[in-house]
């Protein structure tokens, strides 16, 4: 493994004795962005340069490790194929994509809101 591959973190899990016997847990949270570039692009059939292109364009969340490499979420190849339906399906470019997933995120959230409200008014 390269210096600047590294394996992705895993939630690791220790039980130290605390005073009068009780035990101590404690957990180390995994990383939230676990995924690299090269396995984004191989996850989603896509090049390295256009993944790093909707990363530049907004339309992949992303953040850039301690070597300067861009880590993903779990989520990214599901995204790269939203934008790819999107794309296919309405034949947008990726500036309009960019709107569009937008305007539907601020839609999935009205409708949770609604529901939401409904519920509450049911009870």
């Amino acid at each position: 493994m390269s210096a600047r591959q590294r394996p992705p973190a895993v939630p690791s899990v220790q039980v130290v004795r605390a005073g009068a016997g009780y035990p101590l847990v404690r957990i180390d949270r995994a990383d939230p962005y676990p995924l690299s570039l090269d396995s984004v692009a191989h996850r989603s059939g896509l090049s390295p340069d256009l993944v790093r292109r909707f990363v530049a364009l907004g339309l992949l969340d992303a953040r850039r490790d301690a070597f300067g490499g861009l880590r993903f979420r779990s989520s990214a190849p599901s995204a790269i194929a939203r934008v790819q339906r999107l794309r296919i399906g309405l034949s947008l470019n990726y500036a309009a994509i960019g709107l569009v997933m937008d305007l539907l995120d601020r839609i999935e959230g009205l409708e949770s809101e609604l529901r939401h409200r409904e519920r509450a008014a049911e009870e």
